[in-house]
């Protein structure tokens, strides 16, 4: 799944996940054989988190095992699907992103901050609906995190990876190294091989010469 945005391309997909690609991506899954395991390419910035955390489950079922590579970055919802592969092929200068939800392009942890730091009177109705909203989302997100990495980590860890994924602790875009993943007790290993990155060189070649290629799903 290879999400990049060209500028001035035509374009028919978005870049970053959306519905249409879980539902192409459930069913890519769904046909390879149970025996059969998979390396899933993901370059993606992140996305809605619903056809995020669908993706996920279908790569944390799969009875052969996903391994998730990642050539450059997988931000947010990307992370998401990342957490639930067996393993997590990186580069030492590939990354990760938190995933502390946003609403209204607010981090849920700063508008929870936000209404513990002032009275409700002095908070505008608008922003306490924000921040009810927020306190939920988070809930959920670390239920689900949990739920994808709890198997490996154990009930512990996988409560504080989550805790530290999704608290506040850094902001929405800071990077997560191979290295920082390593040290959270994630299945991550460096080196990815040769022929990923020329992939993606000809997936870029294409996205500028095809427009309509900048996002394009892929599996194997």
């Amino acid at each position: 799944m290879v999400h990049r945005e060209q500028v001035g391309a035509q374009r028919k997909h978005k870049p970053y996940i959306t519905i249409e690609d879980s539902e192409d991506i459930l069913y890519r899954i769904r046909s390879v054989n149970d025996d059969t395991p998979i390396d899933f390419i993901l370059h993606c910035p992140g996305g809605v988190i619903m056809p995020a955390e669908l993706i996920a489950l279908a790569v944390k079922e799969h009875p052969a095992g996903v391994s998730v590579v990642v050539p450059h970055y997988a931000m947010s919802g990307a992370t998401l699907i990342a957490l639930a592969a067996k393993e997590i092929v990186m580069d030492s200068y590939s990354v990760l992103g938190p995933l502390d939800p946003q609403i209204n392009g607010y981090p849920s942890p700063s508008l929870i901050k936000l209404t513990e730091m002032k009275k409700a009177d002095l908070v505008s109705d608008e922003m306490l609906l924000l921040a009810d909203v927020a306190a939920k989302s988070l809930r959920q997100m670390r239920v689900f995190i949990i739920s994808l990495i709890r198997d490996r980590l154990g009930s512990e860890k996988a409560t504080a990876v989550a805790e530290f994924l999704t608290g506040g602790y850094l902001t929405h875009d800071r990077p997560i190294t191979a290295k920082d993943a390593q040290a959270l007790g994630l299945p991550v290993k460096i080196g990815v091989p040769d022929e990923i990155h020329e992939l993606m060189r000809l997936y870029k070649f294409a996205s500028q010469h095809h427009g309509s290629w900048y996002s394009v799903p892929c599996g194997s």
